[in-house]
């Protein structure tokens, strides 16, 4: 049986919307990207400010529930049953400082909103590869930028982060201000420390950038792969890059060479002239003819034409693990379960170059799991009626014939899926960090409140900004 609360004294205390099932306006305030996950708490919370975050908090204590957070919908894990769902996509603050290259953000902002208020400075933020994503949870789970090999992890960028622990108190975590939380939210987020309310951190001058994505068709698959595992290990770290297998609907909105169609999408990022990088892309040109070429000089706010991500909500399920190399025997395992002669339940399978920047120590250092790989590897698949059990397993079969080639102790948080589902709320991360996370998480959240935790009899896995 569910539980029932009384929420009139919470409706007093916050500023927000409280509403319960049945309620005008519940629906879409819970509504996520990932159409797969469908939230069913006793309650939500719509927060204008950190103070509606702190009294929702503190109500929830009281009332012994689970707390999980939502903020733009593209964090999703685990649909949550029961408890308190905080959503805090009203928390909208942008702010720029163009002097000391900064900005401070709301954790209901969306990347876009970043990049084109940064961009009348001539700086950028270290977003990831859709600017429709909101910046919180991405950057907690360590963020993989488009910029990546350039700039390391977002995460590595951050310079405070202002939240709500399980005590109601807002606090700002920084370098010098609660050292251990600052260490665990900037990689580990999704383990649940609290609810984050805004987030601070640099940006980087850059206007415009080689870029793009040139797309082969299907009977190019084997040669546009191979070319890619020798060819990209020898990139400078000024040029970020990944490779993807598609398959596209027939959709009029794509173009008309794509529509239902299975392509090979290389994509690039490139931090140069437009001359170095027209002779770096030169064998990936020459390594098969192409049905769309569309690298060339861009400004930043561009930048979503590079990996062109669907921006329209869907139910998915994604999955991936991190390579220590791409020999040919992997590129023909990949190929052998996701190739174009393969009829398999995949929206896509990417194969990402690390490296570079992100191989490095961040200067203050932080949580993140995912340095010392040489590729990753992700696979989704669309969540359709009748494909819910197929697909996890579809996606689960393309990264265990690649497991040979795996990184030992690497893994990229935000590539995972659910946590639980995968190593457990820490396993992740190796024994050193994995026993100080649990240390960080047991004193500021002892009851499990939060992530992974049980209060009460409900459980509640993190989403979007539940850090």
């Amino acid at each position: 049986m569910r539980t029932l609360v009384d929420t009139v004294a919470l409706a007093g205390r916050v500023r927000g919307p409280v509403l319960r099932t049945g309620d005008d306006g519940f629906t879409a305030e819970i509504a996520g990207f990932d159409l797969a996950i469908v939230h069913r708490p006793d309650v939500v919370v719509g927060a204008t400010n950190a103070g509606d975050v702190a009294a929702a908090v503190s109500w929830a204590v009281e009332q012994g529930l689970a707390v999980a957070v939502q903020s733009t919908g593209h964090g999703q894990l685990t649909a949550i049953d029961g408890g308190m769902l905080i959503t805090t996509r009203r928390l909208d603050e942008v702010r720029i400082d163009p002097v000391a290259r900064r900005a401070r953000v709301g954790a209901g902002v969306r990347w876009q909103r970043v990049i084109d208020a940064a961009a009348e400075h001539g700086l950028a933020p270290l977003n990831g590869s859709s600017s429709g994503v909101g910046v919180v949870g991405y950057t907690l789970g360590g963020g993989v930028p488009v910029l990546a090999r350039g700039y390391g992890f977002a995460a590595d960028h951050v310079r405070s982060i202002e939240l709500v622990t399980a005590d109601g108190v807002v606090r700002t975590a920084d370098a010098d201000n609660e050292p251990d939380l600052f260490w665990a939210l900037r990689g580990a987020g999704r383990i649940g420390f609290g609810v984050v309310t805004a987030i601070e951190f640099d940006l980087v001058p850059v206007r415009s950038l080689y870029g793009g994505g040139i797309f082969y068709p299907a009977s190019a698959t084997a040669d546009v792969l191979h070319a890619f595992r020798t060819w990209a290990p020898a990139l400078s770290e000024q040029t970020t890059t990944s490779i993807a297998l598609l398959r596209l609907p027939d959709l009029p909105q794509l173009p008309a060479p794509l529509r239902g169609r299975f392509v090979v999408h290389l994509r690039i990022a490139h931090l140069g002239s437009v001359e170095e990088g027209e002779r770096m892309l030169a064998p990936m040109r020459a390594a098969a003819p192409a049905l769309i070429d569309a690298v060339a000089e861009m400004p930043y706010t561009a930048v979503d034409a590079i990996h062109s991500d669907p921006t329209d909500p869907m139910p998915m399920h994604p999955a991936g693990i991190v390579l220590r190399h791409l020999p040919a025997e992997a590129v023909d395992a990949l190929i052998a379960v996701a190739g174009p002669h393969v009829e398999v339940p995949l929206a896509m399978v990417e194969l990402r170059l690390l490296g570079g920047a992100l191989a490095r120590p961040a200067a203050v250092p932080n949580a993140v799991s995912g340095r010392g790989g040489a590729f990753s590897l992700l696979g989704i698949g669309p969540l359709l009626p009748g494909l819910e059990q197929v697909v996890p397993a579809v996606v689960r079969s393309v990264l265990d014939a690649l497991e040979p080639f795996a990184a030992p102790d690497v893994a990229l948080a935000n590539f995972q899926g659910s946590l639980e589902a995968t190593a457990g709320p820490y396993g992740l991360w190796s024994g050193a960090d994995a026993e100080r996370l649990s240390e960080i998480k047991e004193r500021y959240d002892p009851a499990g409140m939060f992530g992974a935790g049980q209060r009460s009899g409900v459980h509640s896995l993190p989403s979007g900004a539940a850090v």
